[in-house]
């Protein structure tokens, strides 16, 4: 049968209930909004820079879509934080009348500001909840965003945030439980990961490193560490993203994540090791401008496979690179030429 309700008219007490929510969201969220921003940026110049930072280089009329704003408004705004020295501006190869907006390394670093400040703000929010409360007003809100960006069309949207009591033991036993059962790894692998993830927490610099999970319906599905390798070298490590929740681009957004923090903090280059079979992940690095510097043939956690080394040079903007089916090594070392 067809489903007429979309035609059925919208009673009264509904219209209601969104204006009223409408109105006090909006307040609760400017208000956030002004102590994210702090007293340097007005609230949209803030927008703008975190929105940046979420994306490829995009033009200003995509970005104007995305946020909302004026194009005149919008020019106002980019031309200021271009002025800062915050924004860059480049000639787009498949429109030449077009220019592209990509943040600076400087205007990186103000976005992980203003996206720490952002998160504290949020932080303190919720501090003043009861779990139970918490709880039911995150899945609100997933469902709110669920059913206004498509419901059945698209898949519920994935939170990435810092761990909590408990995630970093998850950590160790996903990486145990997925790569015994994916690649046959012996329990070694997860001694290594276990000590990786113990090491993280005793040495924490909590202004250079960072873990990010990602978290989707409440489950927690997803992570990456940026750890500190020296002054000038970051170590992106942990990257797994569970079965269930794999081809939605999890994965990716964890690695952009670590590569803007890195990049964000000041480190000038990331690297990383991994193994050829380890095909989606490689395909990641790759498309997120990643070389392949070094392969080495390994016997670890009993089988026999190419360790990898692959770097990334963090000045100017995060560059992407097209990759092959395969995420081969060859295509690999072409984009690292």
């Amino acid at each position: 049968m067809r489903d007429t309700s979309a035609s059925q008219p919208i009673a009264s007490p509904s219209i209601e209930v969104v204006t009223r929510f409408h109105r006090f969201y909006g307040h609760r969220m400017r208000v956030l909004d002004e102590r994210s921003a702090g007293d340097r940026f007005s609230d949209a110049e803030a927008r703008v820079i975190l929105a940046l930072g979420r994306s490829a280089p995009t033009t200003a009329t995509s970005l104007g879509k995305e946020l909302g704003i004026d194009a005149g408004y919008l020019s106002r705004i980019v031309t200021r934080l271009h002025a800062a020295g915050l924004v860059e501006k480049t000639k787009s190869q498949e429109d030449g009348r077009s220019k592209l907006l990509t943040l600076t390394a400087e205007g990186e670093r103000v976005r992980v500001t203003l996206d720490e400040a952002a998160r504290t703000a949020v932080a303190e929010l919720l501090d003043g909840l009861a779990a139970a409360d918490r709880e039911r007003l995150v899945a609100a809100m997933e469902t709110i965003m669920t059913v206004l960006e498509g419901g059945t069309r698209g898949a519920p949207s994935c939170l990435l945030r810092p761990p909590q009591p408990g995630d970093m033991g998850w950590v160790v036993q996903q990486h145990g439980k997925l790569y015994a059962e994916e690649y046959g790894w012996e329990e070694r692998f997860e001694g290594l990961a276990a000590e990786v993830v113990g090491g993280f927490v005793r040495h924490l610099d909590r202004r250079r490193e960072r873990c990010w999970i990602a978290e989707r319906n409440g489950e927690s599905v997803g992570s990456v560490f940026c750890v500190r390798e020296s002054d000038e070298v970051a170590r992106l490590r942990m990257l797994q993203v569970a079965p269930e929740a794999r081809g939605l681009g999890i994965g990716r957004r964890l690695a952009e994540e670590c590569v803007r923090f890195a990049r964000g903090v000041g480190y000038r280059r990331m690297t990383l090791s991994t193994y050829d079979v380890l095909r989606d992940a490689r395909r990641i690095y790759h498309d997120l401008g990643f070389r392949l510097t070094h392969e080495e043939p390994h016997s670890s956690f009993g089988k026999e496979m190419v360790e990898e080394t692959w770097e990334l040079e963090l000045q100017g903007p995060v560059q992407s690179a097209r990759s092959d089916s395969t995420g081969s090594t060859r295509v690999a070392r072409a984009a690292g030429r």
